[in-house]
This record gives structure tokens, sequence and C-alpha cells, in this order.
């Protein structure tokens, strides 16, 4: 069975190498994986996405850990026949994210277990950040910086990274940041002084070639703190998006990046008061507003009045606070609609004296408008999308409502 000698174990940095093709299988994608006698391409495991690159100028794109049996190149193109020599290119900006991020990984994780004995359970590195999940409880602003600050120091002391092999009989005695998750020779990756972990994975050669570590954010997720950080390349990105929203916002506000937080708070804070009394304004002219309706509504049985009108981007809060003020008159019924953007809105309300089930008449409109809603038998809410039908769906519920 074929398999493969696996370079980057030994030289994260090798990007161009020769090798020969050893077996050809074809994927359910249509493409062609081919299995190599030795790669310099990481696939994907441990957390970290594979590699990319080519082979004899054929784009590779992605590995694929098939254990014993070797590493899986895709192949995008015709591949090369077995016994072919190919020469193989890693794409290099890729391959130092990658390490940038796994490295810095090993780096945050250690210092979560140095400072609160809280280990990592998992690690992900995604399109633009990476997270881990760390066994901390009480997890606090201060306990995040505090294991950002130690990582930090770290990378910028520029410690030296190394790579070991021992026995799983041999690493039981070690102390090892996590357990190995296989048995017999177990590849060590080493911060000197530091921490020292089994990973099969891409790394630097010191410390500082990590750059920096920041982290994005945290919350609780399945009763672990999950962490999302970046590092190296990824937090100069980080930096100077965040940056450039940062002068934006300054901007609009005439100010310095360092007052916007509490301009900005401000005027959240006004503007909540302003919607307030916004609200108030509007209770005062929903019953003004609601007279005038009521002097021209239609008379059913039972001297019922009925109000039925289309209004034109009328919100859902506007229009229920009209039917609230018409039904505060004795012996009516409101049939409120409005069309708003791509959306047809609607409220049914009667009041207390007033006959009719509001819940049912909306289904039944709300079905007609390609929607739903629902509620109470005397104020129910809905819409829908098909919002030419709005003026029919509402004559439609005041015929019934006639009706009854």
């Amino acid at each position: 069975m074929p398999t493969t000698e696996r370079l980057y174990y030994s030289d994260s940095y090798l990007i161009e190498f020769e090798a020969r093709v050893v077996e050809k299988t074809e994927r359910v994608s249509g493409w062609t994986a081919v299995t190599l006698d030795r790669t310099a391409f990481y696939p994907t495991g441990g957390g970290q996405p594979s590699d990319t690159g080519t082979l004899n100028g054929l784009r590779v794109v992605e590995c694929i850990d098939d254990a014993e049996a070797g590493v899986l190149h895709v192949i995008q193109g015709r591949a090369p026949e077995v016994g072919t020599v190919v020469k193989g290119r890693i794409d290099w900006l890729r391959r130092l994210d990658y390490m940038q991020q796994h490295t810095g990984q090993h780096i945050l994780s250690q210092a979560f277990v140095k400072l609160f004995n809280a280990p990592t359970r998992s690690f992900r590195v995604l399109d633009e950040s990476c997270e881990i999940d760390v066994d901390l409880d009480n997890t606090t602003e201060e306990t995040i910086e505090r294991a950002v600050e130690l990582a930090n120091n770290v990378i910028w002391e520029n410690r030296v990274i190394t790579i070991s092999h021992a026995s799983s009989q041999e690493a039981s005695e070690l102390p090892l940041r996590k357990p190995p998750a296989r048995e017999g020779d177990l590849r060590l990756i080493e911060i000197e002084g530091f921490d020292l972990t089994p990973c099969g994975g891409t790394h630097a050669y010191q410390t500082g070639e990590v750059g920096i570590i920041a982290v994005r954010s945290w919350e609780r997720a399945k009763g672990l703190t999950r962490i999302e950080f970046v590092a190296g390349m990824r937090a100069l990105a980080d930096y100077r998006s965040a940056n450039k929203s940062a002068r934006a916002i300054a901007g609009l506000f005439s100010a310095g990046r360092a007052d916007t937080p509490e301009l900005a708070a401000r005027m959240i804070e006004e503007n909540k008061q302003l919607h307030r009394r916004v609200r108030n304004l509007e209770e005062i002219a929903a019953r003004v507003e609601a007279e005038e309706l009521l002097s021209r509504a239609t008379v059913a049985h039972d001297n019922v009045r009925i109000v039925n009108e289309v209004f034109e981007n009328r919100d859902a809060e506007s229009l229920k606070q009209l039917a609230l003020s018409l039904i505060n008159h004795s012996a009516t019924i409101a049939l409120l609609g409005s069309r708003d953007k791509d959306a047809a809105r609607l409220v049914f309300a009667r009041s207390a004296d007033a006959p009719g089930d509001m819940n049912a008449l909306i289904r039944d409109a709300c079905a007609m408008l390609e929607g739903r809603g629902g509620c109470k038998p005397d104020l129910a809410q809905g819409g829908g999308k098909s919002v030419s039908k709005l003026g029919e769906a509402i004559e439609e519920a005041a015929r019934v409502v006639r009706g009854q």
C-alpha cells in the first residue's frame, strides 16, 4: 500500500520539492487525486486547512490525509501518470498564514493553561480568524487580556521552536500540554521554556515569526469559552479594517477615535429619548386621526362602525397604535393595512363590544398576501409579500365583517 514521506514534518519552510506519483484515484468531484512518495503539502487536519499549490503547474486544490495510505493531492486538470516525477510548489502566503495561526494557537492555549489552568478543547482555522474553545469559567475582559499579554510577551521574546520525536511511553513521562491523540511515534512541538505539545501541523522556527496575537471576541458556548483570535498577517489585516472603520466613525463625529465610544453612547441615548418622544406624539396624532377616520366609517349591522384603510410606508407599530386608538371607541372594527417597501402589513382589531374573530379574519387575509399572521380574537397582526393584493385583502375582510 502506498505511503507518503511527509517533508513538512521536518521543515515547514520547504515550499519546493520533487516526488514520484505512486497512485491515482478518482474523486466524486470528478477530479483526480494523486499520491506521492514524498510531499511538502500539509493535508487538512488538527483544525488546520490543507496547503494548496501546484504539481508540474497543475493546481492542487486540496490535500487529504488518508492515514497509512498517504497524502492525497486533489488535482484540477489532467493528473500526471503513475511513475511520473513531478515538481511541487506550495502557495507560500497560505502556508505562512497557517503557520502563524497554528503556532499562535499553541502560544495562546498555553497562556490560558499557565494563568488559569484552562485547557483548550478544540481549535479551528476559519477564513478570516481562528477559534479556540477553552475550559474556562467566569471569563472576563481582564482574564482574556492577561492571557493575550502573556502570549505576546512569549512572541516578542522570540523563543526557539524545535521539533522532536518520542514514543508513546516516552511522551507519557513528559510535561505535555495535552495528551496525544494516538499511539506510536509522536511528533512534539516545543516552544523554548513555555510549551510542549504533540502536533502534526506546520509551525514557525521562532515565536517572533508569529508577529502578534489579538483577540477579536469571546463568548460562552457549550459550557466552554469560545475565543476568536487572529495572529500575524491576519492581525495586521484586522487592525487595518478596524482602524478604517474607527476613523470613518470618528470623522462622522468630527472627533478623535478615542472619543467616539462616548459620543456614540450619548447619541444612542438621545435617539432613544427622541424615539420615545415620537411614539408619544404618534399616540396623540393617532387619537386625532382615529376621530377623522371614524367620521367617514361605514356602519354595519348593530351600528358597528368599520374602518378599512390602506396606508403607504407605515410601520407595524404605528399601524397598531392607530388601531388601538380606533377601538377605544365602542362598536368599532379596524381593518388597517400598509404598503411598507416590498411587504404588506396588516392590523385587524375590534372593540370589546364589537363582534368577530380578528385572528381568523387576518389568517384568511394573510393567505391572500402569501404570508401569515394571527394573535388574539380582538387584535391580530400579520402580512405578506403580495403587496399588490393588499387592497383586495382589506376589502374582502370588510365584506366578511359586514356579512356577519
